[in-house]
C-alpha cells in the first residue's frame, strides 16, 4: 500500500507526522548547568550572609563592623561558591567524557556485542524482540549516533551537551553576590539596626523561593514559605549564638 493510500484511509495519519495543535510542546533546559548553581548561590548568599550579619549584630558589633563583615562574607562566599561549582561540574564532565570514551572503544572493539546490548535494552522497555533487534541494527549503522544512544541509555548523559563548568561557576558567583548583598544593603545605606535587613532578607527569601517554583512543580507559596522558614531558622540560631558569645567575651 502506498503512503498516499494510508493517509487516505487513516485521515489522522498525515497530521500525526507533523505539528498538531494541543500536543506539540517544548521542554525547558534542565541540564544546561546554570539553574542549580544559580538557585543554590542566591539562597546560600541570602541565608549565609544574613546569618553572619545577625550573628555579628547579636554580639553587639558596631554598624561599621557589620558592613566590613558582610562585605567579607559576600566576597569570600561568592569566590568559594564559584570555585566549588567549577571544580564539581568540571570533574563531573571529565568523568562523563572518560566513560564515553570507554563506550567508544567498546563499540569499535565489539560492535556486534554492543548492538545486542542495545537490542536487549529496548526489549526490556517493552519492544518485541524482532523489532528491538532491527531498531538496534539500524541505529548502529552510524557509529556516532550509536555512541550517543549508548551514552544516553547506559550512562544517562548526552556526550554533546555536557554542563559547562564556566557557566556553573559564573551563575553561582553572580547569584551568590546578589543574594548576599540584600541583607547588607540597609547597612550600606546607613541603617543601624537589624530590622531593615531582616525585612529585606525575608522578602528576598520568599521571592527567590517563589521564583524557583516557575521551573518546578511546586506552588509558588510553598516554595517561598519553605525558603523563608529555612532562612529564618538559620538567621535566628546564628543571632542567638552571637548573642551568647558576645555576652561571654
Amino acid at each position: 500500500m502506498k503512503t498516499t493510500d494510508i493517509a487516505a484511509e487513516v485521515p489522522d495519519a498525515a497530521p500525526a507526522l507533523g505539528h498538531q495543535d494541543g500536543i506539540d510542546h517544548t521542554h525547558r533546559d534542565i541540564g544546561g548547568g546554570w539553574l542549580r548553581p544559580a538557585v543554590f548561590g542566591a539562597m546560600d548568599g541570602l541565608v549565609s550572609n544574613f546569618a553572619l550579619i545577625a550573628g555579628i549584630v547579636g554580639s553587639d558589633a558596631t554598624p561599621k563592623t557589620v558592613v566590613v563583615t558582610g562585605l567579607a562574607g559576600l566576597a569570600g562566599g561568592a569566590f568559594s561558591m564559584a570555585a566549588g561549582e567549577y571544580t564539581s561540574v568540571a570533574s563531573q564532565a571529565e568523568l562523563a567524557r572518560a566513560e564515553v570514551e570507554v563506550e567508544r572503544r567498546e563499540l569499535c572493539r565489539s560492535p556486534e556485542a554492543e548492538q545486542r546490548e542495545l537490542a536487549e535494552l529496548y526489549i526490556a522497555r517493552g519492544l518485541d524482540e524482532d523489532l528491538a533487534v532491527e531498531v538496534a541494527r539500524q541505529l548502529s549503522r552510524d557509529p556516532e549516533l550509536a555512541l550517543e544512544i549508548h551514552a544516553r541509555e547506559e550512562l544517562g548523559v548526552d556526550p554533546h551537551d555536557l554542563p559547562s563548568p564556566w557557566l556553573a561557576a559564573g551563575s553561582s558567583f553572580a547569584f551568590f553576590a546578589i543574594g548576599a548583598l540584600l541583607p547588607l544593603l540597609p547597612y550600606l545605606l546607613g541603617a543601624a539596626t537589624l530590622a531593615p535587613a531582616l525585612v529585606l532578607t525575608a522578602l528576598g527569601l520568599f521571592g527567590a523561593g517563589a521564583a524557583v517554583s516557575r521551573v518546578t512543580a511546586r506552588p509558588w507559596w510553598f516554595s517561598g514559605t519553605r525558603q523563608l522558614v529555612l532562612g529564618a531558622a538559620a538567621g535566628g540560631l546564628t543571632y542567638l549564638l552571637g548573642l551568647l558569645i558576645g555576652q561571654q567575651v
